[in-house]
């Protein structure tokens, strides 16, 4: 029989040979280039975070960080493709509130959102942007307000997949004005919004990012409003959709850097604490607000929070919606 004493001295060695290893693993890495998995299609809102993350990690470790685009399915092909990687620091997705937040109320996801992620960081938030095609007959958002019912049932709209913040902000809305139109999913937002700036389809609410080239004037898309709870300082002259009559109206997402579940904590804790210490520079902050996100940054726990906090409030959403599973 061990003698207990030996046996809780044999755990201790142990776990004392795997912390010197984790953190070895740590001030080793990366000895290779390191994957971002992003959800979506290039060039839309999330794809632009995940290369301006990459750069900022290739300036900070000197090694190459890749943007690796797998979309589908809102982001469910990519998450589960990241929660099913090597724990080896890798592999990185550039996780939106869809993946996580989202997809597991809509239906049976092949992954936990809690338990299959080690979160890292949230390196950006940011609203969306109602945006209709010029051909409608709409200067704001009561105009709009006006067309889309007297056009209830016969209208579509784009988003940028089943279930993503893009469909449920359209569907909230259409609720509050008591009207109906046909959701047309796309992989990704900036396909969706391709489609609406030719024309094909009406209207959507597209990502603050993507909406921003359009709002000099001179294109084919009108911005009505923005989902956040006061007016964005990009974009000035655009009311909000609670000042335009739709008091209470918000909708936002955020994108953060996850690992798989087991990455070592100390490999986290040093990708977490390199993008927090670039996001505090202003000149890469501005890189970010370029693009129409607020930079963010944070800690693991932070992140993991901000998770656990949003999973109910968007499971209500998705109930209130109606949306569910292709």
């Amino acid at each position: 029989m061990t003698h207990p004493c030996r046996f809780c001295l044999l755990v201790a060695t142990l776990l004392s040979i795997s912390l010197a290893t984790s953190l070895a693993h740590a001030a080793d890495w990366p000895e290779k280039p390191v994957r971002i998995i992003v959800p979506y299609a290039a060039g839309g809102n999330s794809d632009l975070i995940a290369r301006q993350t990459a750069q900022v990690l290739s300036e900070a470790f000197g090694r190459q960080f890749i943007a690796d685009n797998r979309p589908g399915a809102n982001g469910v092909i990519a998450a589960e493709l990241t929660a099913k990687s090597a724990p080896d620091g890798y592999t990185l997705m550039n996780a939106a509130t869809p993946q996580l937040a989202i997809a597991p109320a809509l239906g049976k996801v092949p992954y936990d959102p809690v338990a299959d992620f080690a979160p890292v960081s949230i390196v950006a938030t940011n609203p969306f942007v109602l945006v209709v095609h010029r051909s409608i007959p709409a200067a704001n958002v009561r105009d709009m307000i006006r067309f889309v019912r007297a056009h209830s049932g016969e209208l579509a709209y784009a988003t940028g997949g089943n279930g993503s913040i893009s469909h449920l902000a359209a569907a909230m809305f259409l609720r509050r004005i008591d009207a109906r139109a046909q959701a047309v999913a796309y992989k990704g937002n900036a396909p969706a919004l391709a489609d609406v700036l030719a024309g094909q389809l009406p209207m959507m609410f597209a990502n603050l990012s993507e909406a921003l080239p359009f709002a000099a004037g001179g294109s084919n898309l009108r911005l009505l409003a923005v989902t956040s709870a006061a007016r964005i300082a990009a974009l000035p002259g655009v009311p909000t959709l609670a000042e335009s009559g739709l008091r209470g109206f918000e909708a936002g997402t955020w994108n953060g850097l996850v690992a798989p579940a087991r990455t070592p904590p100390a490999l986290i804790e040093r990708i977490a604490g390199a993008l927090q210490q670039a996001l505090r520079s202003p000149a890469v902050a501005k890189r970010f607000t370029a693009i129409g996100v607020d930079p963010v940054g944070g800690t693991p726990a932070q992140f993991a929070e901000r998770i656990r906090a949003d999973i109910p409030l968007w499971a209500e959403a998705v109930r209130i919606s109606g949306a569910k599973n292709e």
